[in-house]
């Protein structure tokens, strides 16, 4: 990218995306959202353009693309359906983490099937007691020979009882982040259940489910690198998911806005269009403004993270706290611009706002990322 300008490869990328999310994610979405379906053949087709292995390396299947690219995708993908948008970026975050930490047998033995979404991944990190402070996270694997058993619970896990692997964060050693270790965990593994489908405020066509450890046996050779540095693996796996789902809460914003712009074009009050009164032309200028700067920052922020810039970490915090709110914000704007219309399901909107107010939360919240922001600039 130069002078802030999208190359012609990076235009066609977002084109085909977007022309994607038109023609198989828009139509559908809200039906989806309703019957709490998990768009399985929709997303395989995703796969098909090379959307299930977005910068995994070409050897084993994958796209090869930047992260760039990547927020281009998932941004074009999210205007058609925020949910299933994000469900992508977080199986493309868990086939990242093998294609990068993964032994070259690990690599051809899971990414060709994730790379198609013939198999589908979840990023197994988060646990009811260890949240935002997920060092803290108890789940364990004690060495049992060439396996590890594991046992303990995790929380919040997207796609968890319809994925086929699971990436998940287990404590092998002592206290702390460097007790981690990564274990790809398949789902046939026996002593692996799973919880009821939590029932959410948004996010409903994907199921979120608890993952459970009882006396599961995993082989040794199913680990990610060597004992104790899991709490790497996740915190790197987590800088890229930051930008994926700031890109889909822009994206799902700007459906938004674009819902907006058609409606006051056509609803008129005391005489006029909507569009002519200076009072809400102001409001749509701020919504427009502040979308496109969080776009702009989202892409210096990714291609810092492609260049793997010393700051990269940081400006990924920044990029998640600032694209997310942004985010949520314009799309609960234009649901006030819609009026009592904006809060009917069929327009659209309160299913965009309800699907974004959870990307302030996951990946980290919005609180833990200024605490990353201010660490890297105080700790200087």
């Amino acid at each position: 990218m130069t002078h802030f300008a999208l190359s012609e490869d990076h235009i066609a990328i977002r084109d085909m995306a977007r022309t994607f999310a038109e023609e198989q994610l828009a139509p559908h979405a809200l039906a989806w959202d309703e019957a709490k379906h998990f768009p399985v053949e929709e997303m395989r087709a995703a796969a098909a353009l090379g959307m299930g292995g977005v910068y995994v390396r070409e050897d084993v299947g994958g796209s090869g693309l930047t992260r760039l690219d990547a927020a281009l995708i998932f941004e074009a993908l999210a205007s058609g359906c925020p949910t299933v948008s994000a469900f992508i970026s977080i199986h493309n975050m868990a086939s990242w983490m093998i294609d990068t930490y993964g032994s070259d047998e690990q690599r051809r033995r899971f990414l060709p099937k994730l790379a198609t979404m013939e198999w589908m991944a979840s990023y197994c990190l988060t646990e009811a007691n260890a949240g935002s402070d997920a060092a803290a996270l108890a789940t364990k694997a004690v060495r049992d020979g060439d396996h590890y058993v594991l046992n303990g619970a995790k929380q919040f896990i997207s796609g968890a009882g319809a994925t086929d692997v699971y990436v998940v964060m287990v404590r092998t050693g002592g206290e702390g982040a460097g007790g981690v270790s990564t274990l790809v965990v398949p789902k046939d593994t026996p002593g692996l259940s799973f919880g009821a489908n939590e029932r959410k405020m948004g996010w409903n066509a994907q199921p979120t489910r608890s993952v459970i450890f009882d006396n599961a046996r995993v082989p040794v050779a199913n680990r990610l690198g060597e004992e104790g540095i899991g709490f790497k693996i996740a915190m790197a796996g987590l800088d890229g998911g930051r930008l994926n789902i700031a890109a889909c809460s822009i994206g799902g914003a700007q459906a938004a806005l674009d819902k907006t712009l058609a409606y006051v074009n056509q609803r008129k009050a005391f005489g006029k269009r909507l569009d002519e009164f200076q009072a809400l032309q102001f409001r749509i200028a701020d919504m427009a403004t502040e979308l496109e700067a969080a776009r702009t920052f989202l892409w210096r922020a990714a291609a810092a993270l492609d260049r793997k810039d010393g700051d990269a970490s940081r400006l990924c915090a920044m990029a998640k706290r600032f694209g997310t709110d942004i985010g949520f914000e314009v799309a609960n704007q234009a649901l006030q611009l819609h009026g009592g219309y904006g809060y009917l399901a069929e327009y659209g909107v309160e299913k965009i706002v309800r699907d974004l107010r959870v990307h302030q939360i996951l990946e980290g919240t919005n609180e833990i990322m200024r605490v990353i922001v201010a660490r890297s600039l105080i700790g200087r």
